[in-house]
């Protein structure tokens, strides 16, 4: 998936101007959670914040911003029948102009480059030049404009860093702040095989927030075309590439090979850190599989945490897209259950570590 903050350093390579929009706070039903992003040009709308008029209003208002060299503006939507939706929700949107020559996008890029997460602090009101703050565990970037301002944010953004707190709007000496944590992408997924299911389903996951190492052992299986966020690998022993996947990959096995398969699965099944692994076949193949694999010596234990067959329950379609559609989906809901405990566990832990009480009033 190609990400907003690639899209900006491109446009930035140009020399154009650009306004981020950002969703900072939501209220009721609403259609994109808080720290969505949109970027607009004068010639181009990069992302998207759910769409519908309000989407229509926000692009509007930031041609207009472009047009008017604008200072940064925070918006309050209310959803419903002035904006011609029913979502019924509230949606607060910060308007940032982004200079051709903002220091923080190489900043931001340089930390994602060695997935060093950091908090973004943005001033929520003033000028198109406001300074912002990116802070990680090691170093500080940027400033606020005051030294005494700039203490006050650094200690929140580190308490925030350190207790993987999300997006929020926070009040630091009187003003409001949009704090943002960045993080590389968690959704990491190796995909063995380039058959039809494989190619099928690198369409749908190029598109997801997600990177996607994508390994065979045939050269001439992969396509020609390039998708954002994957890498293709052509490996002559694909099972030596499961050693080098990071802790808590999502884990997809589908090459032209049986034996493959099995080696590949056996490999991931004894290193035991996956977030998911699915394996595709039937009944029959877990079944078979299940009988070579507790002879070889994995633990019956590692075996049950195998997905087999994969895909979305109730799709009985054998087209390769089809197939992969419903992997897709299953991909989905198992990251979306992680990201719930992860959440409950932060909020827990925030708790925990703040005795109970809040930074400051959000908005």
């Amino acid at each position: 998936m190609r990400r907003w903050l690639d899209f900006l350093a491109e446009i930035q390579s140009r020399g154009e101007p650009a306004i981020s929009i950002v969703i900072t706070t939501t209220k009721g039903s609403v259609p994109r959670e808080t720290g969505t992003r949109m970027i607009v040009t004068t010639s181009e709308v990069f992302g998207t914040i759910g769409g519908g008029h309000l989407e229509f209003k926000a692009i509007e208002i930031a041609q207009d911003m472009l047009a008017t060299c604008a200072p940064v503006q925070l918006k309050r939507f209310p959803l419903g029948a002035s904006l011609g939706q029913c979502c019924g929700g509230l949606v607060n949107l910060l308007f940032e102009p982004v200079a051709p020559n903002a220091t923080w996008i190489d900043s931001l890029q340089q930390l994602e480059r060695s997935r060093t997460p950091c908090v973004v602090v943005t001033p929520l009101r003033g000028d198109a030049t406001a300074g912002k703050l990116v802070v990680s565990r090691d170093a500080i970037s940027g400033t606020l404009g005051a030294v005494t301002l700039d203490a006050s944010a650094i200690a929140i953004a580190t308490q925030r860093l350190a207790t993987r707190q999300p997006a929020a709007t926070l009040r630091v000496a009187g003003d409001e702040f949009f704090f943002e944590a960045q993080r590389a992408p968690d959704f990491n997924i190796v995909l063995f095989g380039a058959g039809h299911v494989g190619r099928a389903l690198v369409k749908i996951l190029s598109e997801l927030p997600s990177t996607v190492e994508w390994i065979d052992s045939r050269d001439g299986e992969f396509p020609d075309v390039d998708f954002a966020g994957v890498e293709k690998r052509v490996s002559e022993f694909p099972e030596d590439e499961v050693a080098n996947a990071p802790t808590g990959s999502y884990f997809l096995v589908m090459t032209h090979s049986h034996a493959l398969d099995q080696l590949i699965t056996e490999r991931i099944l004894l290193r035991g850190d996956f977030a998911y692994f699915g394996l595709i076949g039937s009944v029959s193949k877990r079944r078979q599989f299940e009988r070579k694999l507790v002879a070889r010596g994995v633990p019956s234990s590692r075996i049950a945490e195998m997905a087999c067959p994969i895909g979305a329950r109730g799709i009985d379609s054998k087209e390769p897209m089809a197939i992969a559609v419903s992997i897709a989906m299953e991909l989905m809901r198992h990251r979306s259950e992680i990201q719930q405990r992860s959440h409950s566990d932060n909020v827990s832990r925030h708790d925990s570590v703040s005795g109970g009480g809040k930074l400051a009033a959000s908005r």
